[in-house]
């Protein structure tokens, strides 16, 4: 059984935010969570607006649970309103269908937890929780 860590989590809000200062990006707010929907680590960069770790964690809560990206979320809830309109509420708020989170995968392909970021575009989250 694989299991996210907390020290593989913050290894990859690092890689984050090293990736966000290269682009030159806002300040961000980036969360990973592992397979439950349980939040492994969290952070928001100085300057980072007191939304954005809300925001990322709904892009990561919704990433896991549906098993896909946000960007391929974003997608299907343009092409499904009704159903991810319910999904959001059901959640208690909890799911956010935008892009900017991207599924964690241990080396056999299963899917370990998610990383979602804010403070950007949807491209800009996305791309920092990639690299």
């Amino acid at each position: 059984m694989s299991s996210l860590t907390l020290q593989q989590a913050n290894a990859i809000i690092a890689g984050a935010f090293v990736q966000s200062a290269k682009s030159g990006f806002k300040p961000m707010g980036v969360v990973v969570i592992d397979d439950a929907g349980n939040v492994k680590s969290a952070q928001r960069e100085d300057g980072a607006s007191m939304f954005r770790l809300d925001v990322a964690t709904g892009k990561a809560w919704g990433s896991v649970g549906m098993g896909a990206s946000s960007r391929v979320l974003a997608q299907r809830a343009k092409d499904n309103p009704n159903f991810f309109t319910t999904l959001a509420a059901t959640s208690h708020g909890k799911f956010l269908p935008q892009p900017g989170a991207v599924l964690i995968l241990d080396a056999s392909g299963k899917v370990i937890g998610a990383v979602g970021a804010s403070g950007g575009t949807g491209d800009e989250d996305e791309e920092i929780c990639i690299a």
